[in-house]
This record gives C-alpha cells, sequence and structure tokens, in this order.
C-alpha cells in the first residue's frame, strides 16, 4: 500500500443538461468543465484528467485546449487526458500538445494513453480499424522513445519514419508523466509494464476486486522487465449526494440514458433499475453518500494497491450543478475520510 494515495476526478466533457432542461450547447459544457477543475483546485484534489471523443454526445475533442485554459485558472492540480486515443492520433504530436501544456501549468501535465472505447476517430482522421492493434502498439513504441527527449530514430509502418529527430517543447523538469490506460486485458497490462509506464485500469463494471489479478500481473510484469515500481491507478463511475437515495435518484436517470443511448449503437440490454442498484451496491457505480462512497473506495485501494482512484465524475445528462455538490462532497467528505480509513 502506497504511504500516499493521491485521489483525482475524470470527466468525458458529457453534454449536460442546462437549467431549462435541454442541452446546453458544446461550448457552455466545455466553460462549465473549467470552472469544475477550478473548484477541484480549490478544493485540493490531486489530478483532473479529460477525456477525448468525436461525437454529438460529448463536447471534448481537443482535451490538450481544454487543459491549457484550465491550467492558466489553477494552481497545482495535476492535468491530464482521460484519455488521448493515441491510434488515430499521431505521438509527435501528443508529445508537442502535452509538454506546452506542462510549460503552461508549470510542470503539472500528465497524458494518458489509450486506444479508447470509442471508434469514431478512426474514420475521421482516416484510419483503417483493421489497424487498430498495430497502430497502438507502434504508436505506443515511438511514444515511449519520445518520452526520453533525446534525438529519435524509428521507423514503423503506420507513419514517417524519423531519423536523429528532436521534438520541441522539451519537457521543463524531468520527464512528461504518462499513463497507459487499460480495460482489462492481459496482454494491454504486460505492455504497460513492459514500456515500464504507470498503468490506470478503467473499470466500469463488476466487482472492482476482480481486477485484482491484473493489478498483480502487472507489478510482476515489471519486475520481470527489471523496471522499477510504478505507479497504479483506477477510474471508476460514481456520484455523491447528502444520502445514498438522493444520489441514486438524482443520477439513475442520466446514467441510465446514456447507457441507453450506446448501448443502442453496441447491442446492449436495458439498464434497469435493478441493474443500477446492484452495480451501486456490488459493483462499480461508486453512487451514494460520503460515507458510502469513501467505504468503497477504502475497499478498492486495498484490494488493488492502488497510487491513485480518479472518481469518473461525469455522467451523461448530469447536470452542472449537480456535479458541482458532488465534486465538493467528494474532496471535502470523501478523500479525508478515505485518508483517514487508509492511514
Amino acid at each position: 500500500m502506497p504511504e500516499q494515495v493521491e485521489f483525482g476526478l475524470d470527466t468525458f466533457g458529457d453534454v449536460t443538461l442546462g437549467p431549462s432542461g435541454a442541452p446546453l450547447s458544446h461550448a457552455q459544457v466545455i466553460r462549465n468543465l473549467i470552472a469544475e477543475a477550478e473548484l477541484a483546485d480549490e478544493l485540493g484534489l490531486d489530478f483532473i484528467g479529460v477525456g477525448e471523443h468525436h461525437r454529438a454526445d460529448f463536447a471534448v475533442s481537443a482535451p490538450e485546449v481544454v487543459l491549457a485554459a484550465i491550467a492558466a485558472r489553477t494552481s497545482r492540480i495535476r492535468l491530464g487526458s482521460a484519455v488521448t486515443v493515441l491510434s488515430s492520433d499521431d505521438p509527435v504530436r501528443v508529445f508537442e500538445r502535452f509538454s506546452t501544456v506542462d510549460a503552461i501549468s508549470n510542470g503539472r501535465a500528465e497524458v494518458m494513453l489509450g486506444r479508447g472505447s470509442f471508434t469514431e476517430s478512426f474514420p475521421l482522421f482516416g484510419f483503417d480499424l483493421a489497424d487498430y492493434e498495430t497502430l497502438f502498439e507502434e504508436r505506443l513504441q515511438l511514444f515511449a522513445e519520445l518520452l526520453k527527449q533525446q534525438p529519435v530514430t524509428w521507423s514503423g509502418t503506420t507513419r514517417a519514419p524519423l531519423r536523429e529527430q528532436s521534438v520541441y517543447p522539451p519537457v521543463e523538469h524531468g520527464a512528461l508523466k504518462a499513463w497507459v490506460a487499460v480495460g482489462g486485458s492481459p496482454q494491454s497490462v504486460v505492455r504497460a509494464a513492459r514500456y515500464g509506464l504507470p498503468m490506470m485500469l478503467a473499470i466500469i463494471g463488476g466487482a472492482p476486486a476482480r481486477f485484482a489479478p491484473f493489478a498483480q500481473l502487472y507489478l510482476e510484469a515489471l519486475e520481470r522487465f527489471e523496471v522499477g515500481p510504478q505507479p497504479l491507478g483506477a477510474h471508476i463511475p460514481g456520484y455523491i449526494a447528502a444520502t445514498d437515495e438522493q444520489a441514486r435518484d438524482e443520477y439513475f436517470p442520466h446514467y441510465a440514458a446514456m447507457v441507453e443511448r450506446i448501448g443502442r449503437e453496441r447491442g446492449w440490454g436495458r439498464m434497469t433499475r435493478a441493474h443500477f442498484e446492484q452495480e451501486t451496491r456490488d459493483g462499480a457505480l461508486f453512487v451514494g453518500s460520503p460515507e458510502t462512497v469513501a467505504a468503497k473506495i477504502v475497499d478498492t485501494v486495498r484490494a488493488l494497491g492502488l497510487d491513485r482512484f480518479d472518481l469518473k465524475y461525469s455522467a451523461g445528462t448530469v447536470p452542472h450543478e449537480l456535479s458541482m455538490n458532488s465534486i465538493a462532497l467528494y474532496a471535502r467528505e470523501v478523500v479525508p475520510a478515505v485518508r483517514e480509513a487508509l492511514a
């Protein structure tokens, strides 16, 4: 168990409902997200991650730009993506954008690299889904070389080769912190360890403790590749209100609508209230009172040996005002209770 667990927030920039009950504009959602990050900074949270999507129900397609705006209006919170879809982006440009955010934020930038759970970016940027695995493997390999901040020589099949190429701006102090987001395949876990990068477990369903074998595999793989200890984190959806009943009643209609909307694309069944209640009780929905959510986080940190816990606080159309209240309860009540229990 690490001596000091970090506590963060993640958001995908979901398009939310305004006071009239109608969806807000994408522009207003982005402005609200920046206000949510400012609150998280004021309340002492460690990290905020901003997702990347290219579809109508999410407002953020350029997380680095949003993170730069947050950097200019905050002083201590660390800033990162959640996630950057590296498969359909250029590793050099990703490094350049995040090293720029690192400069603006005076060393607070991180990047979380993943394949993404949505595929809209592939046709949008001219990539073939048939190359899904190759794109991520090659681009992660190149990005790992860029992190060394030395002239890079590299060749592959998915982009032009580099020969003794330097990339600017360099990170001012140390190296850019880069995580690999993993959805739960052993191959992805071993790959993160092979590159010596921190790993973030994206847990969106089922009991979080079932990911313990992946956490153990990561530790064993780090040792096998003779890599020193690396941070291990988990990203889990949740929402906090004064009581369990209030939290579930406020969260359920927005969460269910989101699941059903995405489910129509992927062939999922309907999200019933019974299934929802089961996930909040035994699964990966950390929805409830501060006491309930704190207890679930304590169990998860202990079960997985986490260095960071990120609450994915946005969920579909949950209004901005409710999210602000959830963030405040997380920072003021949940995190102190978890720290006390872990100590």
